[in-house]
């Protein structure tokens, strides 16, 4: 039986990351696929390992992560919020540093929604004196 050493939920913009930290030699899966093939570039891929740089465990755990929902930026910054997450569950220790780092702070920011009457969230029609 696998046992999961840390869970962790993470979120970015609209989506949405459970991350499962197990013992093993660094091997990271996103939605069933490998992460250098889920995340097309290699900033995402940055974003998404470097909780496990900061604590130096990038070859003590495998990582299985689940993502849905939003684009690709975000879901890079939800995996990183919910594996630092996860890391904390394994270790208390490790909560110092990531949080130092700014990696345990939930980006709130969000898309601002459009507003009815007009073309986009701040766009505005072109006013016309005459």
């Amino acid at each position: 039986m696998i046992r999961n050493l840390g869970i962790g939920t993470g979120r970015r913009k609209t989506s949405v990351a459970r991350v499962y930290v197990r013992e093993g030699s660094g091997k990271i899966t996103v939605n069933g696929r490998v992460l250098n093939e889920y995340f097309p570039r290699n900033e995402y891929i940055n974003i998404v390992k470097a909780p496990l740089m900061v604590i130096s465990g990038d070859n003590k755990f495998d990582v299985l992560i689940n993502v849905y929902g939003g684009g690709v930026n975000g879901q890079a910054g939800a995996c990183r919020h919910g594996l630092a997450r996860a890391l904390c569950h394994v270790d208390e220790e490790n909560a110092v540093s990531l949080r130092n780092n700014g990696f345990l702070t939930r980006d709130n920011r969000m898309v601002e929604r459009k507003k009815y009457g007009q073309p986009g969230a701040r766009r505005r029609f072109q006013f016309s004196k005459r």
